[in-house]
């Protein structure tokens, strides 16, 4: 069944079967490896799935890849390649994890994913657009992956919670960037940072 929020989002009724269909087997899996700390599916598609999909309107336009880093259970980095339809690598070290990327994508019928089970540096991805990260580092550290993997012109987007300013205050002591907020549609504490123009503090513009 199509989550009714799912319309503000723009997601079509195929697309939201196709979401019911990933959230089922999220549940499947979580009682065994704990992707998700929520069991309950109305706090799945708030936390998790709208959560995630709110990021799809802030892609830069193009047909670049993405690449997700500690993509978990696949968000937002499944999300995002489910509303674009653009190549994406989802990066997640915990190979259970990674399996259920596998079946995920599998599911959700989006064979442009690739998983990577390994770390981050480990990883072999290619000059992305887009990076993408979500409850797994603080700022300067998420900075400075993106800062290697991203395109000339890319963007970095980085939803974050209370801490959003102190960790941008943090981060400007090393990095050179430029930085828009935007409200999260399903936490108000939170925020959008989409980031670009990032360059260590000291280095040529």
């Amino acid at each position: 069944m199509k989550h009714p929020d799912l319309e503000v989002l723009g997601v079509s009724r195929e697309t939201g079967e196709r979401l019911g269909d990933f959230v089922a087997l999220l549940s499947r899996w979580n009682s065994r490896i704990n992707l998700t700390a929520e069991r309950d599916e109305a706090a799945l598609w708030q936390r998790h799935i709208l959560d995630s999909l709110q990021l799809g309107p802030l892609l830069p336009p193009g047909e670049d890849p993405i690449v997700d880093l500690g993509s978990g259970a696949g968000f937002p980095g499944l999300m995002l390649a489910l509303v674009s339809g653009r190549e994406t690598h989802l990066v997640e070290s915990d190979r259970r994890k990674s399996a259920f990327l596998i079946e995920a994508a599998r599911i959700l019928g989006l064979p442009q994913v690739k998983v990577h089970p390994t770390r981050i540096d480990a990883a072999k991805l290619p000059p992305a657009a887009v990076v993408s990260a979500r409850a797994l580092a603080p700022l300067p550290d998420l900075l400075a992956h993106a800062h290697r993997i991203l395109t000339p012109g890319g963007v970095a987007l980085f939803p974050k919670g209370r801490t959003a300013e102190q960790e941008l205050t943090d981060a400007a002591r090393a990095w050179i960037m430029r930085v828009e907020r935007f409200p999260s549609r399903t936490d108000p504490t939170a925020t959008i940072l989409r980031i670009s123009e990032i360059r260590p503090d000291g280095a040529p513009a």
